[in-house]
């Protein structure tokens, strides 16, 4: 479950049992893992909202972190 923590002015992605602090812009992404969109959706879209920067390279290691983690399915 994504929550922010309005205290620390950060995302959290809560798991049954721990807390992970998300940091920059990655409760963005998360945010975007709503069950609609691939990978390449969310780059896309990423891309658009930013571009100069490294969506293409660097959203999608970061979802397959989280895929390997298991935090996100």
């Amino acid at each position: 479950m994504l929550r922010h923590d309005t205290v620390r002015g950060t995302d959290l992605l809560v798991l049954p049992e721990r807390v992970v602090v998300l940091q920059g812009h990655a409760g963005r992404i998360v945010r975007l893992c709503d069950g609609t969109r691939t990978v390449r959706g969310i780059v896309d879209e990423l891309a658009g909202r930013h571009p100069d920067a490294p969506v293409a390279t660097e959203v999608p290691a970061f979802l397959d972190r989280l895929h390997q983690e298991g935090w996100l399915t």
